[in-house]
């Protein structure tokens, strides 16, 4: 059966196009929950206007169904709370040169 861990590990793999980041690290997953096959992802992007918005929920939702045991991806957008640069893991932050 798939977990939680599963998830997150595989997610690693989505980038933000225009940060060239994954989105772990750049703190845009809000919660992953694994219920029997189902991934339910709650996710943020930089800005409500972030034109990668499509992509990466495509990315996302591809990646999921790459886990072993997962055959429902379940996709929340989400602006709350709205992302902040401080969400980052403190890698991505030194990388992008916001620590």
């Amino acid at each position: 059966m798939a977990t939680r861990e599963d998830v997150l590990e595989i997610l690693r793999q989505v980038e933000d196009p225009e940060l060239g980041m994954d989105i772990v690290d750049l703190g845009l997953l809000y919660e992953v929950e694994v219920e029997s096959s189902t991934a339910k992802i709650t996710y943020s992007l930089t800005s409500m206007g972030c034109p990668a918005g499509p992509l990466i929920a495509q990315d996302i939702d591809s990646a999921a169904r790459q886990v072993e045991g997962i055959e429902d991806v379940e996709l929340e957008l989400t602006f709350d709370p709205p992302w902040t640069p401080d969400k980052m893991s403190d890698d991505a932050k030194f990388i992008l040169g916001f620590g």
